[in-house]
């Protein structure tokens, strides 16, 4: 009997303990009126890191805009709304300190590379298989409440999010 290469490459991962990162399990979703969070996760963190992010999507079918204005957690000393962009061939991140807009009947997706929650002052590291509760707060649609679902270090974004590598 002849056993393919693959098969016995996969068995040796597995039987050797090691893990490729997954991408998060989908958590829940979250409503409020016209505003439809899903796929909010995060990355687990280095023991002794200070800092992490969460990443979602939001969709408006409202035929208004609506905007994030900030957001909050436990498990954080504070949470800013942070945009990167390439300026001069270097990849620099700044906070949105008047949030996000989220356009009428639109998406937004927060994710790596892109815009994104930071997690500053973390009270301790995010580990993989945590549920990280995180505020919401929008100018319209008012506050919602969510879990960022903590995915292995380099975690891809979950499929259909959008996001980056």
């Amino acid at each position: 009997m002849r056993i393919p290469h693959s098969f016995l490459a996969a068995a040796a991962l597995l039987a050797g303990g090691w893990a490729l990162p997954h991408a998060p399990a989908a958590a829940q979703q979250a409503r409020k009126g016209t505003i439809l969070i899903s796929q909010a996760w995060s990355r687990a963190t280095a023991p002794r890191a200070q800092v992490g992010a969460g990443f979602l999507t939001i969709r408006n079918t409202d035929a208004r805009p609506d905007r994030l204005l900030s957001a909050s957690s436990p498990r954080a000393a504070k949470v800013e709304i942070h945009t990167m962009s390439m300026d001069g061939g270097v990849m620099r991140m700044r906070p949105l300190p008047d949030g996000l807009e989220i356009p009428a009947r639109s998406v937004a997706t927060l994710a790596p590379g892109g815009n994104h929650l930071m997690l500053i002052g973390l009270k301790a590291p995010l580990k993989q298989g945590d549920l990280v509760p995180a505020t919401l707060r929008f100018a319209r649609a008012g506050t919602i409440q969510v879990q960022l679902a903590v995915a292995a270090p380099g975690a891809p974004a979950p499929s259909g999010s959008g996001g980056h590598q």
